[in-house]
């Protein structure tokens, strides 16, 4: 396929990385902590975790594992917490006893925990006690034997570790009663672990490192497999598009997307490690003034979330009191960045936001803009070092430069597939080892690549294709509204007609404000004919819009 692209990276981004460097992210790891070892690797309330620490204790908790819960190389262990010091501790730990994390929301129902536990057959679970009663709801149902239990402070020193833990639970009432009998705490188990021997097993690209389930708001939620291999080639690809712009051991990234998923996992756990940054971790990222406070706490180079995140905060006037002079990359991934949150935001800091594109499936990176880029130009960017993509018609054939398709992807970073689901592998890996990804998109004359949007969420009106996020992007910039979605509406004359949720900024907004804004930016069919003002929009635990519940919200029910 003709690669334009190649021809506009920046002179210092390869077109070409090799995962072989190391052998595992274990290895990756090691080699880290030992060239950082007395510098910072994790903040999270105030409290600091060095990689020499992060080296000693995710050390003690893989010989815990290993020996006294008698886990085996290949077993899988779930870890189920927000943003915390305990998280790295245990992901790393897993890692390092050969052991196959299964990241978990936490948010999850009893009913998705169960059959997220169930599916991994994951043997151990680590959770923070504010979700012990729903894990207690199922545990006996499930293959899990052990249950690892912390509290939010628990990692803290002595008397701010009692004062949280004593607040959470007794003050704010965040911790529901439950009863786990069998359970061990996580300072038990640290504790036990570091009088145990840790014995480094055997590890190779092609192991097992996660299983990363598939968000599951389109039918079964699925863990996509993937190998340390996998991983290790998206953080070489992620440095290789990111790192001109970063300095090895210089940097401090806030993390405020949960490091359960996919882009927090891959961008900010394992590239910001291999880096030697400084992490801040943000454990309640909703809390928007609690956040700006951290961020003017650490003066950050690096910042990652998804355009909800970035619209709040550039919408709350005290983000724009804050010290930008060191930001140096923002990377909004997860959702599509909309053009008057990304205007805004480089209004404010003087930076770019860049958007980047992947799903589960590729580690998640497949795309991202270029570090220089002048500002948003609506793309998704250039294929990541070592990455192939192809527009594809419905019929399978590949598509010439400009026109829309879907998107295909081949890389090093591709999952061997759907745990346990060979069908449903095949159904989106092909014999050619192109992942299909469900996404429209198109490919402009300097290779930029655009998402037009999802295959399924695509509104026909009248025979005409109208991509919501194309509506979404319009609405958005009136200056009145603070977030939008727009889905198809069932129309016994054009099919489907668009109808649009708003969360106004200024309550004076109306409906006919908002069409006559329309009027001037959009083609009449893609106009939205039902506008709907709500207080909020429902929103997965990252805060991508859940279009789907919306949609179901307005769509007659099948009999």
């Amino acid at each position: 396929m003709n690669q334009p692209w190649i021809h506009h990276l920046p002179a210092d981004v390869p077109a070409n990385i090799n995962p072989e460097v190391y052998s595992s992210l274990v290895d990756m790891f090691e080699k880290s902590v030992h060239t950082y070892a007395d510098q910072s690797a994790y903040v999270n309330m105030g409290a600091n975790l060095t990689y020499r620490k992060l080296e000693e204790r995710s050390r003690a908790f893989a010989a815990y594992l290993q020996n006294e819960l008698k886990l085996e190389k290949g077993d899988r262990v779930a870890i189920m917490m927000p943003n915390l010091l305990q998280y790295p501790i245990a992901l790393f730990g897993v890692l390092r006893a050969g052991l196959v994390v299964v990241n978990v929301n936490p948010l999850y129902t009893p009913r998705e925990l169960k059959h997220q536990l169930i599916d991994s057959g994951a043997k151990a679970i680590v959770v923070v006690s504010n979700f012990a009663r729903t894990l207690e709801e199922v545990v006996d149902e499930t293959p899990v034997k052990s249950v690892i239990i912390t509290g939010l402070g628990d990692l803290l020193s002595p008397p701010k570790r009692t004062l949280v833990n004593f607040v959470v639970k007794y003050i704010k009432k965040l911790v529901p009663k439950y009863s786990l009998p069998h359970a061990i705490s996580m300072r038990q188990a640290l504790t036990k672990g570091r009088r145990m021997q840790y014995v480094k097993p055997v590890l190779g690209l092609t192991d097992l490192a996660l299983l990363q389930y598939t968000g599951g708001t389109t039918g079964v939620s699925k863990g996509a497999m993937l190998t340390h291999g996998n991983v290790v080639a998206n953080v070489l690809q992620a440095d290789g598009a990111y790192s001109p712009a970063l300095k090895d051991g210089e940097e401090t990234v806030v993390t405020a997307l949960p490091l359960y998923h996919i882009f927090a996992f891959t961008v900010n756990a394992m590239l910001f490690l291999k880096k030697g940054a400084n992490n801040v971790l943000i454990t309640n990222p909703r809390d928007i003034p609690a956040f700006i406070d951290d961020l003017e706490s650490h003066p950050f180079t690096a910042l990652t979330g998804v355009n909800t995140l970035f619209n709040a905060l550039v919408n709350n006037p005290k983000f724009a009191e804050l010290d930008f002079s060191k930001l140096k990359l923002s990377i909004g991934g997860g959702m599509a960045v909309q053009r008057a949150v990304a205007d805004k935001w480089q209004n404010i800091t003087k930076t770019r936001l860049l958007e980047g594109y992947g799903l589960t499936e590729a580690s998640p990176l497949v795309t991202c803009c270029p570090y220089n880029l002048d500002g948003y130009n609506g793309s998704i960017g250039f294929p990541a070092p070592s990455t192939d993509i192809q527009i594809r018609s419905e019929e399978g054939q590949v598509l010439p430069q400009g026109e829309r398709g879907e998107l295909y992807v081949k890389g090093p970073q591709v999952m061997q597939g759907y745990w346990q689901r060979p069908e449903e592998t095949a159904e989106v890996i092909g014999s050619d080892g192109y992942l299909a990804t469900g996404d429209i998109g198109y490919m402009d004359e300097k290779g930029f690549f655009f998402i037009v949007d999802r295959k399924k969420d695509m509104i026909l009106v009248s025979g005409f294709n109208v991509f919501p996020n194309e509506v979404e992007d319009v609405v958005a910039m009136h200056p009145k509204v603070l977030e939008v979605a727009a889905v198809g509406v069932p129309h016994d004359v054009s099919g489907e007609l668009v109808k649009i949720f708003v969360v106004a900024k200024d309550k004076s907004l109306t409906e006919d404000e908002i069409i006559k804004h329309c009027r001037h930016l959009l083609t009449g069919y893609k106009i939205p004919k039902l506008v709907e003002f709500r207080d909020e929009l429902p929103k997965t635990n990252v805060g991508k819009i859940l279009r789907r519940q919306l949609r179901d919200e307005v769509q007659p029910k099948a009999h």
